[in-house]
């Protein structure tokens, strides 16, 4: 049997990245898959993706951040599949690269709404289907600058904070109802998201690009970025019966970086 045969899941932000990766691994694994993104084509483009390797996915174009929008993803999960069981909170954005007080108060919003304000509304309408269903997993994808904090990203690190402290609080609100809540915390992910965030380090620190990108790969024991697969994977575990003694943990993705 297939890891998460039964499940069925909602990825958000599944329009590239990691929640594309994501969204091929779950439904690899034997999830009925709903993909979430903003984007109409890249979201259908990857639920096409899911089905052509012989997936079950479905795309829904919504805003996770906007509560009507979050509310009737879990709607047409339920219509399309059944009560879902597996909610994995990707969405989020990397907001601006700014010193704190050139930072607008609406950036610094807008990248809360993203992140963290998503993460508890897909949370909020899911649920209670979860808890009729008797049980289930969530999974929000944190990130190490929670942790150890970036410069110059003030936005990002606060929405990235916030649902560690989200992870923690829900998992003991809903362990009565047998619901799994963990965070992942990734460090340095390679992909097109890495290599923006290293070119506007790069310019406000005013450092080279390649030096920039050097010191992201050196401070990790195993010398290299973690990929899109290592975080897919260990969110397929965290939704599976493997992991159904977990909860409330953040758990880093680092190659090795100290958390």
């Amino acid at each position: 049997m297939s890891l998460l045969s039964g499940r069925i899941a909602i990825i958000t932000g599944a329009s590239k990245g990691i929640g594309r990766v994501m969204s091929h691994l779950f439904a690899r694994e034997g999830a009925r898959v709903v993909c979430v993104a903003r984007s109409r084509s890249l979201v259908e483009e990857t639920a096409a993706l899911v089905r052509r390797a012989g997936g079950d996915a479905i795309a829904v174009v919504a805003d996770a951040s906007v509560e009507k929008d979050a509310e009737r993803i879990v709607d047409e999960t339920v219509h399309a599949f059944g009560p879902v069981n597996a909610l994995v909170n990707n969405a989020g954005d990397s907001g601006p690269t700014q010193p704190i007080q050139d930072y607008s108060t609406a950036d610094f919003y807008a990248t809360l709404n993203s992140s963290l304000v998503s993460a508890f509304l897909c949370t909020k309408y899911a649920v209670p289907f979860m808890i009729d269903a008797g049980g289930g997993a969530i999974v929000n994808i944190s990130s190490m600058a929670a942790r150890r904090g970036l410069p110059f990203r003030v936005g990002y690190c606060s929405a990235k904070a916030g649902q560690i402290g989200m992870t923690s609080g829900m998992a003991l609100e809903l362990g009565p109802h047998n619901i799994t809540v963990n965070a992942i915390a990734p460090g340095a992910v390679a992909g097109d998201r890495i290599e923006r965030v290293i070119a506007a380090q790069a310019a406000a620190r005013h450092a080279p690009v390649e030096a920039m990108r050097k010191s992201f790969v050196e401070r990790s024991p195993l010398k290299r970025m973690s990929t899109a697969e290592d975080i897919a994977s260990l969110a397929a575990f965290l939704c599976s019966d493997m992991a159904r003694n977990i909860s409330g943990q953040c758990i880093p993705v680092t190659a090795g970086e100290p958390a």
